[in-house]
């Protein structure tokens, strides 16, 4: 990573912040912007100056965590920090990338960090990741929620606007991406763009004519321009002209 990424720590606890300050000496691609012991003193630093991550502490004195979120116009991503599991997940709520539990070991701290990299590196709705030489996956942002998704397990995609449906064996997927985005992160020995809304998984074809691809009983359409590349990746020339 070429940019370094800025955070900021807000906790009330003089521990944690250290727990983090260790943690975080170790990770080369971000450093402390400062450090706050409130929310007011992190609303007053954010005021001032611009960081790419907050890791926020939810119970604190007089304002929460979650309550300084909701005063930011444009927060930071942030990752939230708490002792009380109850508390966590109200941050979901709040489009936060994670949350730890304290006390936050190095692994799970790592963990949340992958989360933001695939964020900070891309700017991105989408992120690509590999593991190993088939183990591909997709972190896709919709909304509050981050998904981290096989790209063994996409069905299709489709675009619905400046918007991009992302169909899986078990779940639909919304995001704010473009189905040319998604065509060039998408393996081309794998997806096949049939038309100006839809990508397909080649090995999810179960069957086609000359206007339509099916994927079991799923018809998807083929568009006009798109017909001679589709046949002939399929191997079957003879309906390009009919």
């Amino acid at each position: 990573m070429d940019k370094k990424a800025k955070c900021l720590i807000v906790d009330d606890e003089p521990l944690a912040i250290e727990v983090l300050k260790t943690h975080l000496s170790k990770i080369d691609s971000i450093e402390i912007a400062g450090t706050a012991c409130d929310a007011y003193d992190a609303f007053n630093f954010l005021a001032q100056n611009k960081v790419d991550l907050m890791f926020l502490d939810i119970h604190m004195p007089e304002m929460k965590g979650t309550e300084l979120i909701k005063t930011l116009k444009n927060p930071p991503h942030v990752i939230l920090t708490t002792a009380h599991r109850q508390y966590a997940l109200q941050g979901y709520d709040l489009n936060v990338l994670d949350y730890l539990l304290k006390p936050i070991s190095f692994e799970r701290f790592m963990q949340a960090i992958d989360k933001f990299n695939a964020f900070f590196v891309s700017g991105s709705e989408v992120s690509v990741h590999r593991k190993g030489t088939n183990e591909a996956f997709l972190y896709l942002r919709e909304k509050n929620i981050i998904h981290k998704i096989p790209v063994s397990e996409i069905v299709f995609t489709e675009s619905m606007g400046d918007n991009l449906k992302v169909v899986t064996e078990n779940r639909e997927i919304n995001i704010r991406y473009t189905i040319s985005s998604i065509s060039d992160i998408l393996p081309s020995d794998d997806f096949l763009r049939i038309h100006r809304s839809f990508i397909v998984a080649l090995g999810r074809i179960t069957s086609f004519s000359p206007v339509s691809i099916y994927i079991g009983e799923k018809e998807f359409p083929i568009g006009t321009s798109y017909k001679e590349a589709v046949f002939k990746r399929l191997d079957y020339n003879g309906f390009i002209n009919k």
